[in-house]
């Protein structure tokens, strides 16, 4: 069964740091293309982060470039999402996906192109 599990979110301080991760199953994560999504209270799911497949190219949008840095471990099927210099904007809940093709330029976040999705962990960030 084709799975992916995200875990590692919380209730933070503005400033903290926070790792997630997204754990897949049933297949290799380097032969997918991974994203991250976050989708804030009343907003629209919107892309934060990607990995390319095999060669691990990565993009980060311009709202979080500089704190938000992804990640692949390949060892333990894992992409992650480290966060630095949280705050309240970056309340939401996260998703991880997975795409055959995808987190390429002109197409880093379509999001019908990501076939599998986790089911997210909520972040928030609060004083």
């Amino acid at each position: 069964q084709l799975q992916l599990v995200e875990s590692g979110g919380g209730l933070v301080h503005p400033g903290a740091s926070l790792r997630l991760s997204c754990k897949a199953s049933g297949f290799q994560i380097d032969r997918r293309a991974i994203a991250w999504f976050r989708q804030a209270p009343g907003g629209e799911r919107e892309g934060v982060s990607c990995i390319s497949n095999y060669y691990g190219s990565t993009h980060v949008v311009g709202s979080v470039k500089g704190r938000f840095t992804i990640s692949r471990d390949n060892a333990n099927n894992t992409v992650y999402l480290h966060m630095d210099d949280l705050t309240p904007g970056d309340t939401g809940v996260y998703l991880c996906a997975a795409a055959a093709l995808g987190c390429y330029p002109g197409s880093y976040f379509y999001q019908p192109g990501y076939e599998l999705w986790g089911q997210g962990t909520q972040v928030t960030v609060s004083s």
